[in-house]
Parts: C-alpha cells; structure tokens; sequence
C-alpha cells in the first residue's frame, strides 16, 4: 500500500508536534508493508532545525515551491493507494485539488489541530489547508481531536463522518532512559510557546517555581519570548530534539502537560507529549480537559492540577507514590497509545471508508445505467 502525503513537517520537530507523531506513525505503517511519500515544503526555520533527512522505508520529498512540484505530486497521487492534505500543509488547497481529483486513490483529511483550525472557522479566516470545496469531497476525514470537534468539522467544513486518529508514541524512541544532570528537574515541561497556552502555564509552572525556590524546574521548548516570566529556579532548554526526550522524561520527578486552550475547552484533546512522558515511565501531571479519563486514569495514572497548590501538593508526594503512578502510565501506553495501535487503527478506517466508496460508486454507475 502506498500513502502520499501533503503535510506541515516530518522532518524537524522545532515549533511544532506534527513531526515526531508522523514518524511513529510513519515506522509504524512502515512495519505493515505501507510505504509513506511525504511532500514537505523546505521552509527556512524547519531546514535550519531538522532531526532527519530521510524516513525508512520511504520518501521526504522536500520542495521550494508548488510549482516545481506539482507535476511530481500528480504522478505520486495516481500510483497511491491513498492520498492525504493535513492540517497547516502550506501548500494544502493546491495539493487538494490534486488529491480530490484522484480516479485510484481514497482521498483522506488529517486535521492534527482541529479545535484551532474551527476557531479560525468560526471567525471566517482563511487557512492554507481548508479551501472553499471544504471536507465533503473527502473519502474519509480523521480529527486528531473528538469529542465536539467532530461535530464542528461536520458543521463548520462539511465533513462526513469525522473520526478520530488520536496522538500515540513510538516506544521505541521515547522509553525509560538514563538521567542526564543537564537535565535535572523536580518539575519539568516541554512545549513551544504558545500565547493561548501561557495562562495556563502561569498556573502549574511559574507560579510553583515562585513557591517553591528549593526546587529546580526546567522548561524545554522554541519561541519563548524575552519578556517570558523566568525566575531564579527555571531552567531552560532551547529545543530538544526527540532523541533528547526520553533522557529529559528520565530526568525529570515530575513533568507537566498543558494543553492549548482551544483544545483544552473542545476536550478529547491528548498531545503527543502526554503518551511520550507516559512511554518513558515519567509521572505526569495534567491540566483537566473532558475526555482525559478515557486515556488514563485520575489519581492511578495520571495527576491533574487546576492550581498552584496541586502542583505544590503532587510535588510533596513521596517519590515512591510518583514512581507508581509512572509505572501505571508506561503499562496503560504500551497497552492502548502506541504508534503501532494507531496505524491498525488507521488501516480500520481507510478499509472501511474504501469499502463505502466502493458501495456508493456501484450505486452511482447504477444510477447513471
């Protein structure tokens, strides 16, 4: 089987998390006998910062602009046996018109920031992914978000039965690893700065820092801003490449996941990051969003703060209780989030929606008979 893929970025994971999940996913499908052509435009600050050049058992195909490529990616789309536009593709409506155009291939839409994308819906942006067809030429649309947002990719763009891919985590790059000193923290968190994020950050990181300047804590991420509020007690790591994440996870007595307030508010909403830090047997604790316990569970699994004074409590648990609940998150990872889960999942889903296409072709040519 063949996938072809218009997307943001598989090679650099600087400024964004579309990067480490389409590698699981990618060795993943890989591992199934699928073989992944992923078209990346060769942005400046995704060059400067890439983690890879090349992906197993298949192909980068990295691009200045549309127009050099647009005939490569017309020959691609009709040898494939699905072809896909993503979320923040910058070339996705051009790329679109491609894919919809396929007489072979299942035409799929893979949303991996649905509630953002529906906010920009909402207040009548333009994106570079969505053009004015919408959804509903698409064989199949999947939604890295549930919940609502599905219901909003249905009103908003016109898909039809939306689906969820959720994130997942491949094991055998985020594992438990050995400690670094470098990366030494009693409350540790990755992410790229993001403004919608920051008053949530403010709550479980900044503050706690403020109340407990005994303790070390280390933020890892791009983009943060001077003005960004450090004290004494913060460390910071610029970017950490994904190879660096299960040694900085091993480090870490604790690690914090804040998810972006669009997301947060849809639910249904587990980033890449929460199944990581879970993979590397690192006890997490969580802002709350609808939908988490479907994931992992409260207080077993996982720890879920509103305030300072959570952080400030799980922080005094013993470091017995944390090892527990990491352990607990590890087994509940491997067991249901991997990368490997989530290509069966996927190939679920394109078998299903090809079977209809293929029910709703026959009717059509018994139609026009």
């Amino acid at each position: 089987m063949k996938l072809v893929v218009f997307g943001l970025t598989i090679s650099s994971s600087w400024g964004n998390g579309h990067a480490t999940l389409w590698r699981g996913l990618q060795r993943a499908l890989a591992d199934r006998g699928w073989r992944v052509t992923f078209f990346e435009r060769n942005t400046t600050f995704y060059a400067q910062n890439r983690d890879i050049d090349e992906i197993p058992c298949g192909e980068v195909i990295f691009y200045e602009s549309w127009p050099e490529i647009e005939a490569r990616a017309r020959r691609e789309v009709a040898e494939a046996d699905v072809a896909m536009v993503t979320s923040y593709c910058p070339d996705g409506i051009a790329a679109t018109e491609i894919v919809l155009g396929a007489a072979r291939a299942l035409r799929v839409f893979y949303d991996l920031d649905t509630p953002v994308t529906l906010e920009r819906l909402r207040r009548g942006e333009a994106t570079t992914y969505i053009g004015p067809r919408g959804l509903d030429e698409y064989d199949l649309v999947l939604s890295f978000t549930g919940g609502v947002a599905l219901e909003g990719l249905a009103e908003l763009a016109g898909a039809r039965h939306p689906v969820p891919l959720y994130g997942h985590v491949d094991p055998q790059v985020h594992r438990p690893a050995a400690s670094a000193e470098r990366y030494r923290a009693d409350f540790s968190y990755i992410g790229t700065y993001a403004q919608d994020r920051q008053s949530a950050l403010n709550r479980l990181f900044i503050a706690p820092a403020g109340r407990r300047p005994d303790l070390r804590f280390v933020l890892a991420g791009a983009q943060y801003p001077p003005s960004f509020p450090w004290t004494q007690n913060i460390f910071f790591v610029r970017h950490l490449p994904p190879a660096q994440h299960a040694s900085f996870y091993a480090s870490s007595r604790l690690t914090l996941n804040v998810t972006r307030s669009d997301m947060a508010k849809a639910g249904w909403c587990p980033s890449g990051r929460l199944f990581e830090a879970a993979a590397c047997g690192t006890p997490i604790l969580s802002d709350s969003w609808e939908g988490l316990s479907s994931f992992f569970e409260p207080g077993r699994e996982i720890l879920v703060g509103e305030d300072c004074g959570d952080v400030i409590a799980a922080l005094d648990l013993s470091t017995e209780e944390l090892a527990r609940v990491g352990a607990s998150a590890r087994e509940r990872v491997l067991a249901e989030h991997t990368s490997a889960h989530r290509a069966a999942q996927f190939e679920e889903m394109v078998a299903k929606a090809a079977s209809s296409r293929g029910e709703l072709d026959m009717a059509v040519s018994e139609v026009e008979a």
